[in-house]
Protein backbone atom coordinates (compact mmCIF):
# COMPACT_ATOMS: atom_id res chain seq x y z
CA UNK A 1 0.00 0.00 0.00
CA UNK A 2 2.88 2.39 0.81
CA UNK A 3 4.38 1.73 -2.63
CA UNK A 4 1.06 2.39 -4.39
CA UNK A 5 0.50 5.66 -2.50
CA UNK A 6 4.04 6.75 -3.36
CA UNK A 7 3.56 6.08 -7.07
CA UNK A 8 0.26 8.00 -6.99
CA UNK A 9 2.03 10.88 -5.16
CA UNK A 10 -0.49 10.70 -2.32
CA UNK A 11 2.25 11.78 0.06
CA UNK A 12 0.11 12.99 2.98
CA UNK A 13 -1.74 9.67 3.10
CA UNK A 14 1.54 7.79 2.71
CA UNK A 15 3.14 9.59 5.68
CA UNK A 16 -0.02 9.14 7.78
CA UNK A 17 0.07 5.41 7.06
CA UNK A 18 3.77 5.31 7.95
CA UNK A 19 3.07 6.96 11.31
CA UNK A 20 0.13 4.63 11.95
CA UNK A 21 2.42 1.67 11.27
CA UNK A 22 4.93 3.18 13.69
CA UNK A 23 2.33 3.35 16.46
CA UNK A 24 1.47 -0.30 15.88
CA UNK A 25 5.13 -1.38 15.75
CA UNK A 26 4.89 -2.56 12.11
CA UNK A 27 7.65 -0.39 10.61
CA UNK A 28 10.67 -1.90 8.84
CA UNK A 29 13.64 -0.34 7.08
CA UNK A 30 11.96 -1.22 3.77
CA UNK A 31 9.00 1.00 4.71
CA UNK A 32 11.28 4.02 5.05
CA UNK A 33 13.12 3.10 1.83
CA UNK A 34 9.81 3.14 -0.08
CA UNK A 35 8.95 6.59 1.28
CA UNK A 36 12.44 7.99 0.60
CA UNK A 37 12.41 6.69 -3.00
CA UNK A 38 8.89 8.07 -3.59
CA UNK A 39 9.86 11.57 -2.41
CA UNK A 40 13.18 11.56 -4.26
CA UNK A 41 11.59 10.33 -7.52
CA UNK A 42 9.07 13.19 -7.24
CA UNK A 43 12.02 15.61 -6.73
CA UNK A 44 10.85 16.37 -3.19
CA UNK A 45 14.37 16.40 -1.74
CA UNK A 46 13.51 18.12 1.56
CA UNK A 47 10.68 15.69 2.27
CA UNK A 48 12.96 12.76 1.46
CA UNK A 49 15.55 14.04 3.96
CA UNK A 50 12.71 14.58 6.43
CA UNK A 51 12.27 10.80 6.52
CA UNK A 52 15.57 10.61 8.42
CA UNK A 53 13.96 12.46 11.33
CA UNK A 54 11.05 10.02 11.34
CA UNK A 55 13.55 7.16 11.34
CA UNK A 56 15.18 8.61 14.46
CA UNK A 57 11.77 9.05 16.07
CA UNK A 58 11.04 5.34 15.66
CA UNK A 59 14.57 4.28 16.71
CA UNK A 60 15.85 3.32 13.25
CA UNK A 61 19.51 4.01 12.48
CA UNK A 62 20.34 6.31 9.54
CA UNK A 63 23.33 4.50 8.03
CA UNK A 64 25.33 4.56 4.82
CA UNK A 65 22.90 2.22 3.01
CA UNK A 66 19.93 4.50 3.72
CA UNK A 67 21.75 7.60 2.50
CA UNK A 68 23.06 5.71 -0.55
CA UNK A 69 19.45 4.80 -1.38
CA UNK A 70 18.42 8.45 -1.28
CA UNK A 71 21.43 9.63 -3.32
CA UNK A 72 20.85 6.90 -5.91
CA UNK A 73 17.17 7.79 -6.35
CA UNK A 74 18.04 11.47 -6.78
CA UNK A 75 20.66 10.55 -9.38
CA UNK A 76 18.21 8.37 -11.32
CA UNK A 77 15.80 11.32 -11.34
CA UNK A 78 18.57 13.35 -13.03
CA UNK A 79 19.14 15.41 -9.90
CA UNK A 80 22.89 14.86 -9.76
CA UNK A 81 23.63 18.36 -8.46
CA UNK A 82 21.06 17.97 -5.70
CA UNK A 83 22.53 14.57 -4.79
CA UNK A 84 26.02 16.09 -4.58
CA UNK A 85 24.76 19.01 -2.45
CA UNK A 86 22.97 16.60 -0.11
CA UNK A 87 26.11 14.46 0.15
CA UNK A 88 28.17 17.50 1.18
CA UNK A 89 25.54 18.35 3.80
CA UNK A 90 25.34 14.84 5.27
CA UNK A 91 28.87 13.47 4.89
CA UNK A 92 29.73 14.40 8.48
CA UNK A 93 26.91 12.14 9.70
CA UNK A 94 28.02 8.90 8.01
CA UNK A 95 31.08 7.19 6.51
CA UNK A 96 30.86 7.10 2.69
CA UNK A 97 31.90 3.89 0.93
CA UNK A 98 32.78 3.02 -2.67
CA UNK A 99 29.10 2.61 -3.53
CA UNK A 100 28.44 6.18 -2.34
CA UNK A 101 31.05 7.57 -4.73
CA UNK A 102 29.82 5.36 -7.60
CA UNK A 103 26.27 6.61 -7.06
CA UNK A 104 27.44 10.24 -7.21
CA UNK A 105 29.46 9.40 -10.33
CA UNK A 106 26.35 7.92 -11.94
CA UNK A 107 24.37 11.09 -11.17
CA UNK A 108 26.97 13.22 -12.96
CA UNK A 109 27.13 10.85 -15.94
CA UNK A 110 23.35 10.89 -16.30
CA UNK A 111 23.50 14.69 -16.56
CA UNK A 112 26.42 14.43 -19.02
CA UNK A 113 28.63 16.42 -16.67
CA UNK A 114 31.91 14.70 -17.53
CA UNK A 115 34.06 17.36 -15.87
CA UNK A 116 32.43 16.71 -12.50
CA UNK A 117 32.47 12.95 -13.18
CA UNK A 118 36.24 13.12 -13.77
CA UNK A 119 36.73 15.08 -10.56
CA UNK A 120 34.73 12.49 -8.59
CA UNK A 121 36.68 9.64 -10.19
CA UNK A 122 40.00 11.16 -9.12
CA UNK A 123 38.66 12.00 -5.66
CA UNK A 124 37.51 8.40 -5.19
CA UNK A 125 41.04 7.14 -5.93
CA UNK A 126 42.63 9.81 -3.71
CA UNK A 127 40.46 8.63 -0.80
CA UNK A 128 41.94 5.16 -1.14
CA UNK A 129 39.09 3.47 -3.01
CA UNK A 130 39.72 1.34 -6.10
CA UNK A 131 36.92 1.79 -8.66
CA UNK A 132 35.32 -1.60 -9.33
CA UNK A 133 33.62 -2.92 -12.46
CA UNK A 134 30.37 -1.11 -11.55
CA UNK A 135 32.19 2.24 -11.40
CA UNK A 136 34.01 1.50 -14.68
CA UNK A 137 30.76 0.60 -16.44
CA UNK A 138 29.18 3.79 -15.08
CA UNK A 139 31.99 5.90 -16.53
CA UNK A 140 31.90 3.96 -19.83
CA UNK A 141 28.17 4.61 -20.18
CA UNK A 142 28.68 8.27 -19.22
CA UNK A 143 31.26 8.77 -21.98
CA UNK A 144 28.93 7.24 -24.57
CA UNK A 145 25.96 9.23 -23.31
CA UNK A 146 28.05 12.39 -23.81
CA UNK A 147 28.95 11.25 -27.38
CA UNK A 148 32.63 10.73 -26.48
CA UNK A 149 32.85 7.42 -28.36
CA UNK A 150 36.55 7.50 -29.10
CA UNK A 151 37.26 8.15 -25.40
CA UNK A 152 34.84 5.38 -24.46
CA UNK A 153 36.62 2.87 -26.71
CA UNK A 154 40.01 3.88 -25.26
CA UNK A 155 38.59 3.51 -21.75
CA UNK A 156 37.27 0.06 -22.71
CA UNK A 157 40.69 -0.98 -24.02
CA UNK A 158 42.34 0.21 -20.77
CA UNK A 159 39.88 -1.97 -18.85
CA UNK A 160 40.97 -4.98 -20.91
CA UNK A 161 44.65 -4.19 -20.39
CA UNK A 162 44.78 -3.21 -16.70
CA UNK A 163 41.47 -4.35 -15.25
CA UNK A 164 38.89 -4.78 -14.12
CA UNK A 165 38.16 -6.96 -17.14
CA UNK A 166 34.98 -5.98 -19.06
CA UNK A 167 31.98 -8.07 -18.08
CA UNK A 168 28.74 -8.79 -19.91
CA UNK A 169 27.37 -5.40 -18.83
CA UNK A 170 30.42 -3.61 -20.30
CA UNK A 171 29.95 -5.26 -23.69
CA UNK A 172 26.20 -4.59 -23.62
CA UNK A 173 26.79 -0.87 -23.05
CA UNK A 174 29.17 -0.67 -26.01
CA UNK A 175 27.10 -2.88 -28.34
CA UNK A 176 23.90 -0.94 -27.57
CA UNK A 177 25.54 2.35 -28.53
CA UNK A 178 26.89 0.99 -31.84
CA UNK A 179 23.44 -0.47 -32.61
CA UNK A 180 21.88 2.98 -32.11
CA UNK A 181 24.39 4.36 -34.59
CA UNK A 182 23.59 1.60 -37.09
CA UNK A 183 27.25 0.43 -37.08
CA UNK A 184 26.46 -3.26 -37.29
CA UNK A 185 29.94 -4.26 -38.50
CA UNK A 186 31.43 -2.98 -35.23
CA UNK A 187 28.56 -4.60 -33.31
CA UNK A 188 29.39 -8.02 -34.75
CA UNK A 189 33.10 -7.53 -33.96
CA UNK A 190 32.41 -6.73 -30.30
CA UNK A 191 29.89 -9.56 -30.04
CA UNK A 192 32.52 -12.02 -31.32
CA UNK A 193 35.00 -10.56 -28.83
CA UNK A 194 32.42 -11.05 -26.09
CA UNK A 195 32.14 -14.75 -26.97
CA UNK A 196 35.93 -15.14 -27.07
CA UNK A 197 36.27 -13.50 -23.65
CA UNK A 198 34.36 -16.35 -22.06
CA UNK A 199 31.32 -14.23 -21.15
CA UNK A 200 27.95 -15.73 -22.01
CA UNK A 201 25.55 -13.38 -23.85
CA UNK A 202 22.35 -12.65 -21.97
CA UNK A 203 18.92 -11.47 -23.12
CA UNK A 204 19.99 -7.79 -22.92
CA UNK A 205 22.80 -8.31 -25.45
CA UNK A 206 20.60 -10.29 -27.83
CA UNK A 207 17.90 -7.61 -27.55
CA UNK A 208 20.41 -4.94 -28.63
CA UNK A 209 21.53 -7.07 -31.58
CA UNK A 210 17.99 -7.84 -32.75
CA UNK A 211 16.83 -4.23 -32.53
CA UNK A 212 20.00 -3.08 -34.30
CA UNK A 213 19.47 -5.48 -37.22
CA UNK A 214 15.73 -4.85 -37.17
CA UNK A 215 16.24 -1.11 -37.59
CA UNK A 216 18.37 -1.98 -40.63
CA UNK A 217 15.32 -3.92 -41.90
CA UNK A 218 17.26 -7.19 -41.67
CA UNK A 219 14.44 -9.19 -40.09
CA UNK A 220 15.94 -12.52 -41.20
CA UNK A 221 18.85 -11.89 -38.84
CA UNK A 222 16.42 -10.93 -36.07
CA UNK A 223 14.62 -14.27 -36.31
CA UNK A 224 17.94 -16.13 -36.60
CA UNK A 225 19.25 -14.52 -33.41
CA UNK A 226 15.97 -15.28 -31.65
CA UNK A 227 16.39 -18.94 -32.61
CA UNK A 228 20.09 -19.09 -31.67
CA UNK A 229 19.66 -17.60 -28.20
CA UNK A 230 16.96 -20.14 -27.31
CA UNK A 231 19.16 -22.99 -28.59
CA UNK A 232 21.99 -21.75 -26.36
CA UNK A 233 19.78 -21.81 -23.29
CA UNK A 234 19.20 -18.06 -23.05
CA UNK A 235 15.42 -17.55 -22.72
CA UNK A 236 13.87 -14.26 -23.92
CA UNK A 237 12.66 -11.95 -21.15
CA UNK A 238 9.81 -9.44 -20.96
CA UNK A 239 11.96 -6.52 -22.13
CA UNK A 240 13.02 -8.45 -25.22
CA UNK A 241 9.45 -9.36 -26.14
CA UNK A 242 8.33 -5.75 -25.69
CA UNK A 243 11.26 -4.49 -27.77
CA UNK A 244 10.47 -6.95 -30.57
CA UNK A 245 6.75 -6.13 -30.54
CA UNK A 246 7.63 -2.43 -30.74
CA UNK A 247 10.06 -3.11 -33.60
CA UNK A 248 7.51 -5.14 -35.57
CA UNK A 249 4.83 -2.51 -35.01
CA UNK A 250 7.15 0.27 -36.25
CA UNK A 251 8.09 -1.88 -39.27
CA UNK A 252 4.34 -2.28 -40.02
CA UNK A 253 4.38 -6.01 -39.32
CA UNK A 254 1.24 -6.37 -37.14
CA UNK A 255 0.83 -10.11 -37.75
CA UNK A 256 4.41 -10.75 -36.60
CA UNK A 257 3.80 -8.53 -33.54
CA UNK A 258 0.71 -10.60 -32.67
CA UNK A 259 2.67 -13.85 -33.04
CA UNK A 260 5.43 -12.50 -30.80
CA UNK A 261 2.78 -11.59 -28.22
CA UNK A 262 1.45 -15.18 -28.31
CA UNK A 263 4.99 -16.51 -27.78
CA UNK A 264 5.34 -14.15 -24.83
CA UNK A 265 2.16 -15.54 -23.25
CA UNK A 266 3.18 -19.15 -23.96
CA UNK A 267 6.56 -18.60 -22.27
CA UNK A 268 4.77 -17.54 -19.09
CA UNK A 269 5.79 -13.87 -19.21
CA UNK A 270 3.07 -11.45 -18.17
CA UNK A 271 2.46 -8.57 -20.63
CA UNK A 272 2.71 -5.02 -19.30
CA UNK A 273 0.55 -2.00 -20.11
CA UNK A 274 3.33 -0.99 -22.53
CA UNK A 275 2.85 -4.32 -24.35
CA UNK A 276 -0.89 -3.72 -24.76
CA UNK A 277 -0.34 -0.16 -25.98
CA UNK A 278 1.97 -1.36 -28.75
CA UNK A 279 -0.41 -4.16 -29.67
CA UNK A 280 -3.27 -1.69 -30.06
CA UNK A 281 -1.17 0.31 -32.48
CA UNK A 282 -0.48 -2.83 -34.49
CA UNK A 283 -4.16 -3.86 -34.42
CA UNK A 284 -5.16 -0.58 -36.02
CA UNK A 285 -2.84 -1.37 -38.91
CA UNK A 286 -4.91 -4.51 -39.62
CA UNK A 287 -8.23 -2.88 -38.63
CA UNK A 288 -8.60 -5.45 -35.87
CA UNK A 289 -10.14 -3.38 -33.08
CA UNK A 290 -9.58 -5.72 -30.16
CA UNK A 291 -9.98 -3.76 -26.93
CA UNK A 292 -7.25 -3.53 -24.36
CA UNK A 293 -7.68 -0.53 -22.03
CA UNK A 294 -6.01 -1.15 -18.66
CA UNK A 295 -4.91 2.48 -18.16
CA UNK A 296 -5.49 6.04 -19.38
CA UNK A 297 -2.60 5.84 -21.87
CA UNK A 298 -4.16 2.71 -23.40
CA UNK A 299 -7.49 4.52 -23.72
CA UNK A 300 -5.73 7.46 -25.38
CA UNK A 301 -4.17 5.21 -28.02
CA UNK A 302 -7.39 3.26 -28.56
CA UNK A 303 -9.52 6.41 -28.90
CA UNK A 304 -6.96 8.03 -31.19
CA UNK A 305 -7.05 4.96 -33.43
CA UNK A 306 -10.85 5.00 -33.59
CA UNK A 307 -10.79 8.68 -34.57
CA UNK A 308 -8.22 7.98 -37.31
CA UNK A 309 -10.58 5.30 -38.64
CA UNK A 310 -13.46 7.79 -38.70
CA UNK A 311 -15.26 6.04 -35.84
CA UNK A 312 -15.78 9.17 -33.75
CA UNK A 313 -18.97 7.83 -32.14
CA UNK A 314 -17.14 4.87 -30.61
CA UNK A 315 -14.27 7.16 -29.64
CA UNK A 316 -16.72 9.36 -27.76
CA UNK A 317 -18.15 6.32 -25.98
CA UNK A 318 -14.72 5.23 -24.72
CA UNK A 319 -13.78 8.77 -23.72
CA UNK A 320 -16.93 8.79 -21.58
CA UNK A 321 -15.75 5.52 -20.03
CA UNK A 322 -12.49 7.25 -19.10
CA UNK A 323 -14.39 10.04 -17.37
CA UNK A 324 -16.62 7.60 -15.47
CA UNK A 325 -13.54 5.69 -14.25
CA UNK A 326 -11.93 8.90 -13.04
CA UNK A 327 -9.01 8.64 -15.47
CA UNK A 328 -7.09 11.72 -16.50
CA UNK A 329 -5.63 12.26 -19.95
CA UNK A 330 -2.99 14.93 -20.70
CA UNK A 331 -4.26 18.35 -21.77
CA UNK A 332 -2.79 18.13 -25.26
CA UNK A 333 -4.60 14.84 -25.82
CA UNK A 334 -7.93 16.48 -25.01
CA UNK A 335 -7.15 19.18 -27.54
CA UNK A 336 -6.37 16.50 -30.11
CA UNK A 337 -9.59 14.64 -29.37
CA UNK A 338 -11.55 17.87 -29.66
CA UNK A 339 -9.89 18.76 -32.96
CA UNK A 340 -10.65 15.30 -34.39
CA UNK A 341 -14.27 15.42 -33.22
CA UNK A 342 -14.56 18.89 -34.75
CA UNK A 343 -13.29 17.60 -38.09
CA UNK A 344 -15.93 14.86 -37.85
CA UNK A 345 -18.53 17.66 -37.96
CA UNK A 346 -20.23 16.98 -34.64
CA UNK A 347 -20.34 20.18 -32.52
CA UNK A 348 -23.23 18.65 -30.53
CA UNK A 349 -20.93 15.82 -29.44
CA UNK A 350 -18.35 18.34 -28.27
CA UNK A 351 -20.95 20.24 -26.24
CA UNK A 352 -22.18 17.02 -24.65
CA UNK A 353 -18.63 16.04 -23.70
CA UNK A 354 -18.08 19.52 -22.30
CA UNK A 355 -21.02 19.10 -19.93
CA UNK A 356 -19.82 15.67 -18.78
CA UNK A 357 -16.33 17.01 -18.15
CA UNK A 358 -17.81 19.87 -16.13
CA UNK A 359 -19.85 17.47 -13.99
CA UNK A 360 -16.67 15.42 -13.45
CA UNK A 361 -14.94 18.55 -12.12
CA UNK A 362 -12.57 18.84 -15.11
CA UNK A 363 -13.33 22.49 -15.87
CA UNK A 364 -10.23 23.21 -17.97
CA UNK A 365 -10.95 20.25 -20.21
CA UNK A 366 -14.61 21.30 -20.42
CA UNK A 367 -13.49 24.71 -21.70
CA UNK A 368 -11.36 23.03 -24.38
CA UNK A 369 -14.39 21.22 -25.79
CA UNK A 370 -16.53 24.40 -25.58
CA UNK A 371 -13.90 26.31 -27.52
CA UNK A 372 -13.75 23.69 -30.29
CA UNK A 373 -17.57 23.47 -30.46
CA UNK A 374 -17.79 27.26 -30.94
CA UNK A 375 -15.08 27.18 -33.60
CA UNK A 376 -16.96 24.39 -35.37
CA UNK A 377 -20.21 26.42 -35.39
CA UNK A 378 -18.40 29.48 -36.77
CA UNK A 379 -16.98 27.35 -39.61
CA UNK A 380 -20.47 26.05 -40.42
CA UNK A 381 -21.84 29.63 -40.56
CA UNK A 382 -19.06 30.71 -42.94
CA UNK A 383 -19.71 27.72 -45.21
CA UNK A 384 -23.49 28.28 -45.17
CA UNK A 385 -23.97 32.07 -45.67
CA UNK A 386 -27.22 33.86 -44.80
CA UNK A 387 -29.50 33.62 -47.91
CA UNK A 388 -30.99 37.09 -47.22
CA UNK A 389 -27.58 38.81 -47.28
CA UNK A 390 -26.37 36.94 -50.37
CA UNK A 391 -29.56 37.26 -52.37
CA UNK A 392 -30.20 33.52 -52.46
CA UNK A 393 -33.81 32.44 -52.50
CA UNK A 394 -35.36 29.20 -51.37
CA UNK A 395 -37.66 27.52 -53.83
Amino acid sequence: MMSILGKMKQFETMVSMLEEMGEKGLLTMETFMIAIKAFAAAKERKKAVGMFELMKKYKFKVGVNTINCLLDTLGRAKLGKEAQALFEKLKGRFTPNLQTHTILLNGCCRQRNLMEAGRLWNETIDLGFTPDIVAHNTMLEGLLRSHKRSDAIKFFEVMKATGPRPNIRSYTILIRDFCKQGKMKEVVEYFDELLESGNQPDAAVYTCLMIGFGNQKNMDMVYELFKVMKEKGCPPDGRMYNALIKLMTSQKMPNDAAKMYKRMIQSGIKPTVHTYNMLMKSYFLTRNFERFCPDDNSYTIFIGGLICEGRSGEACKHLEEMIEKGMKSPQQDYNKFAADFSRAGRPDMLEELSQKMKFAGKFEVSNVFVKWAQMMKKRVKRRDPDPIKTGYKYT
